[in-house]
This record gives structure tokens, C-alpha cells and sequence, in this order.
């Protein structure tokens, strides 16, 4: 039987964790975080599983984790805290979870949407500092959004969006049987979507995915919102785009180090709207993650690896 460690819990988690871990499971030790980099080996010395919630596995700590075999990662971004090449030469499996959460983080997405486009974040902080303003916003019915990847969430994305009036169009890395929307190039997608909105996973192929040359590829004025992961973008040139106008507003639910630094240039810039990595994060979706996760941990099986 794997000897597991959930190694940083948090007492959100744990309130919808202590529902899903039934008595017929395997026993889970739970340890709370957050956990710094140099405490990792000496919390999960004696497990060879470690179910992990938000902490960075460097190559260097995995190589100190002397007996780690297996590591689930709750989300999809494993790529975003361990280092999956190092975990792969050293033979530790890394799980990652999908489908969980397609619902939650779509609809987060198009709350990111609607909040750019009113300009509702802004407007709410001026009100709280007592400055009105009141400021123009555009609709988003008839608008063309452009989604870059067809996955659960994606397509989950594309629904709800039609329903509130977006055309849509979508680029994705690999032919598709069947897809909602039609498929067209990137440089397509890129120059004729008022909206952009990204679902792919991070991967070594998809890094800077949307690289400088990409960037300025897409309309002039677009809005760009990201539910996936920020090692998707070039964020330099993000930055410099968002400066000049040539992207309208950024709306993102994710960030390169979380959480951002206060030297982070984007919590400056005010055609940003920003949310501190939550599309995922409801009671229902959390419900299904936990549980596959004790289900991947007892088994010492991967999903989506």
C-alpha cells in the first residue's frame, strides 16, 4: 500500500477534503502549508506518495526526496511547480488531474471576459478609494473570440460563450474529429478575435507559446485573457504590448510565480484585471479533483502525466 502525504493542505481544503476521504481509503497524512523549498525532503521522508496542492518541486529538491516515487499534482499545471524532466530521470511519476474543473474555470473565464470588457475591476476599486468615474466598456455580443486550444475547458469556453452572442473561432495543435467551432490557422485565429482567450496545457512544446512574433500578430486593440498558465505567454512582450495599446486589457487568473512579487509589472499596469488562481476553485469542482486524487494516490497510477 503507497504510504501517502497530502503535503500542503490549507483549511479551505481541508473543510471539502475531510468530505471526500472516506473510511474505506487508504490513509492520507494531511500537512499544512505553505512549505518552503528546504523543508520539503524532511516532510514526506517515510511516504513515497505526496499528493501536492501548490509547491514548487525544484530538480534540486526532488533529488533530495530520496524516497519519493510519486508525486499527484492537483490541477493539470504540474509543469508550473515541478520540474518534470528532472521528477522523470530520477523515475518519479508525476499525476496531473483533468477534467475536474472544465465547468468552473469556463465560467471564470467568461467572468474575466465580462470584466474587461466593463472595466468592472477598475471601476469597483475607484469606487472603494470614493472616485467615480464612470467609464465606457463595449459589449461582447457579435464579437469574435478566438480560443487557442479545444480541450474540456476550451470547448466548455465555447459554449457558454455562444450563448451569450460571441462568435467563435479556435486553434488547436492537433486535428480535431470534431470540434464546436470552426478550426483555423493561429495567424488566423490571432488577427481577427476581439477576444483571445488561452487553454493549453505548459509543456516544453507550449512555453512562450504565444511568443512576441504571435503577439503582435493579434488585433490591434483585443482583449487577452488567460485561465491556463502564464509560461504560455512571452511576458515581457506581454507587458510592452499592454503599454503601447496594442493589446487593449489582460485579464488573468494566473501568474509566472505565485503569488506574483510586489515587483510584478502587471499589478501596475490598469488595463490589467487580475484574479489570484481561482477559476478552478468551487466546492464542486474541488470535490472531483480531491477524489481522483486519493484514487490516483492509492492506485500509483497517472493521469495525464
Amino acid at each position: 500500500m503507497a504510504r501517502i502525504i497530502f503535503i500542503d493542505s490549507t483549511p479551505e481544503i481541508d473543510g471539502v477534503w475531510q468530505r471526500v476521504h472516506g473510511p474505506g481509503d487508504p490513509p492520507v497524512t494531511v500537512s499544512m502549508g505553505p512549505v518552503n523549498e528546504a523543508e520539503i525532503p524532511a516532510r514526506i521522508a517515510g511516504y513515497d506518495t505526496a499528493i501536492v496542492d501548490a509547491t514548487y518541486f525544484t530538480g534540486a529538491t526532488l533529488e533530495r526526496s530520496s524516497g519519493l516515487k510519486h508525486i499527484v499534482f492537483l490541477g493539470t499545471g504540474a509543469g508550473s511547480f515541478i520540474d518534470l524532466a528532472a521528477a522523470a530521470r530520477l523515475g518519479i511519476r508525476v499525476s496531473t488531474i483533468k477534467g475536474y474543473g472544465d465547468r468552473a474555470v469556463a465560467e471564470h473565464t467568461l467572468g474575466l471576459m465580462f470584466a474587461a470588457a466593463r472595466n468592472i475591476a477598475a471601476m469597483h476599486t475607484l469606487l472603494r478609494a470614493g472616485r467615480w468615474q464612470v467609464m465606457q466598456g463595449i459589449e461582447l455580443g457579435g464579437k469574435m473570440l478566438g480560443l487557442i486550444g479545444l480541450g474540456g475547458i476550451g470547448r466548455e469556453t465555447a459554449r457558454l460563450a455562444q450563448g451569450i452572442g460571441l462568435n467563435a473561432i479556435a486553434y488547436n495543435r492537433s486535428p480535431l474529429a470534431a470540434a464546436p467551432v470552426p478550426v483555423r490557422p493561429l495567424d488566423e485565429v490571432l488577427a481577427r478575435s476581439d477576444i483571445l482567450s488561452l487553454h493549453l496545457a505548459l509543456t516544453e512544446q507550449t512555453r512562450q507559446f504565444l511568443s512576441r512574433q504571435r503577439l503582435a500578430v493579434l488585433k490591434r486593440g483585443a482583449i487577452l485573457v488567460n485561465t491556463a498558465r502564464a509560461g504560455l505567454l512571452d511576458e515581457v512582450a506581454l507587458v510592452e504590448f499592454l503599454r503601447s495599446g496594442h493589446i487593449a486589457h489582460y485579464a488573468t487568473d494566473v501568474y509566472a510565480k505565485e503569488p506574483p512579487p510586489s515587483d510584478e509589472p502587471l499589478l501596475r499596469l490598469d488595463n490589467v484585471t487580475l484574479t489570484a488562481h481561482a477559476g478552478y476553485n468551487t466546492p464542486e469542482a474541488a470535490m472531483t479533483m480531491y477524489r481522483r486524487a486519493i484514487e490516483l494516490a492509492a492506485a500509483g497510477a497517472s493521469c495525464g502525466a
